[in-house]
C-alpha cells in the first residue's frame, strides 16, 4: 500500500504574518515613493533633499534618494517577503537614522515627536527577519526564508553599521 503525503495546509499563522508585512511593507513603501517621487502627497526629491540637507546630511538630495530608496525597497522587499534580511536591514538603518537626527531629542512619544514611531517600525522590521517572511513568502525555497538568529543579526548588525556609516558623513 503507497503512503499518501499531503503537503502542508497554510494556517492563520501564515496568513497572519502574511498581513503584517504586506501591510507595514506596503506602507513603508509608499513611505518611500512619497520621498523620492513626490507619490501619495509626498514632497518629492527636491524638498525632501533640501530637509535632508536641513538636518546636516550633505548632499542633502543625495541622502534623500538613499532614505527614501531605503524605504520603498525594503518596505517591497518585506512585502513580497523577498530577501527579508536585506529588506529589514535597509529599514532598521533608516530608522536608526531617523532616531540620532530628528526624533531622539523628542523623548518617546510620537506626539511630542519622539522616537515611539521609530521604534515601531525596526522592531517590526527586526522581528520578521527573525521569525523569517513566512510559508507565503517569495524567500521560502531559501534557508534565510525560515528566519533565525542568524537572520536576525544580520538585518540588525547591517542596518546598524548603515546608519553609524552614513551619520558619520
Amino acid at each position: 500500500m503507497a503512503h499518501r503525503t499531503t503537503a502542508p495546509t497554510t494556517t492563520a499563522a501564515d496568513f497572519g504574518l502574511l498581513l503584517i508585512r504586506l501591510t507595514f511593507g506596503l506602507l513603508m513603501a509608499a513611505h518611500g515613493a512619497q520621498k523620492v517621487f513626490g507619490l501619495f502627497e509626498g514632497q518629492g526629491l527636491t524638498a525632501t533633499g533640501k530637509g535632508f540637507g536641513a538636518l546636516g546630511y550633505h548632499p542633502g538630495e543625495l541622502f534623500a534618494v538613499i532614505g527614501g530608496m531605503s524605504e520603498l525597497l525594503g518596505g517591497l522587499g518585506l512585502a513580497l517577503g523577498l530577501l527579508t534580511p536585506l529588506a529589514a536591514a535597509a529599514l532598521i538603518g533608516v530608522m536608526i537614522n531617523a532616531m540620532v537626527t530628528v526624533t531622539g531629542a523628542h523623548g518617546l512619544w510620537e506626539t511630542d515627536g519622539g522616537v515611539e514611531y521609530n521604534v515601531c517600525i525596526a522592531v517590526v522590521a527586526l522581528a520578521v527577519a527573525a521569525i523569517g517572511p513566512g510559508r507565503l513568502a517569495a524567500d521560502r525555497p531559501f534557508r534565510w526564508g525560515k528566519g533565525g538568529w542568524k537572520e536576525a543579526a544580520f538585518a540588525l548588525g547591517l542596518g546598524g553599521i548603515a546608519a553609524a556609516i552614513t551619520l558619520t558623513l
